[in-house]
């Protein structure tokens, strides 16, 4: 089992907010299971980004699920590239699907799926979901059970 973790230039130390989603670093390491394939989860119930037109913030709650290949994408910093957003101006789906897509880059997982749950602006919730492919069989990956938003009705 590997657990090298020399290559990490974030993790244990004091790290600045990168100045954009490009400026960001994602950072991997080994996993520690090659060969059993499993199914990892994160959800950032709180993302935020900018709509490019107006300025104004759009929120987001979005799940990550992947099946890692030799790479673990580094906690760290995917929470700093998550909000490196913040202050980055784009449309839901380029938010979405480019998060998705440095992910593959970075980490070339066996199978990756985001669901991008966006909260409404204008009235109209946008939710916005791309994975790799099919989800490979005898793998469990459990439901992403984010309910669609529902207003006051």
């Amino acid at each position: 089992m590997s657990t090298d973790t020399s290559g990490l230039t974030l993790l244990g130390g004091q790290a600045t907010q990168p100045a954009s989603p490009e400026a960001a670093r994602l950072e991997r390491v080994p996993n520690p299971h090659p060969g059993t394939r499993y199914c990892v989860r994160f959800t950032a119930p709180e993302f935020t980004s900018l709509c490019p037109m107006t300025g104004q913030p759009d929120f987001a709650h979005l799940v990550i699920d992947y099946i890692p290949g030799d790479w673990l994408v580094e906690s760290k910093s995917l929470k700093l590239f998550l909000t490196a957003f913040r202050n980055h101006g784009a449309f839901h789906e380029a938010c979405t699907v480019g998060i998705a897509r440095r992910l593959v880059a970075a980490i070339a997982p066996e199978w990756l799926r985001i669901g991008g749950y966006w909260y409404p602006r204008g009235g109209i919730p946008i939710d916005v979901f791309y994975a790799t492919g099919e989800a490979p069989a005898g793998v469990w990956v459990p439901p992403q059970d984010v309910p669609a938003y529902r207003g006051r009705g």
